[in-house]
């Protein structure tokens, strides 16, 4: 079954990003599952993707389940260091530091 993307579903999604505090990130996984949609971490994905379009919103704070960062978002590491967000050697966001407790 696949999930309809309606405008109230995209502004519950970035309103959840609006609310990440500077410093700090979220997963994919873990915005899906404070909108009540456990298994749809991709279509968070899919709407960050497409975020500029509804308006100026702190996507850079979202990371994957390991803290990898988005592959076409050449600015999302540059933003996260000037919040002072601290990445482990292997580029990836320390997320026992970092992660967003919501």
């Amino acid at each position: 079954m696949s999930v309809k993307l309606t405008d109230g579903l995209i502004y519950e999604i970035l309103s959840v990003v609006e609310e990440i505090p500077e410093g700090k990130v979220a997963t994919y996984g873990q915005i899906a599952k404070l909108i009540g949609r456990d298994k749809n971490a991709r279509l968070v994905g899919k709407v960050l993707s497409m975020a500029e379009y509804y308006g100026r919103y702190p996507c850079h704070r979202v990371v994957n389940h390991a803290g990898r960062l988005a592959p076409h978002f050449g600015e999302q590491r540059s933003l996260l260091l000037e919040e002072h967000v601290e990445f482990k050697d292997s580029g990836c966001v320390d997320l026992k530091k970092f992660q967003w407790d919501c």
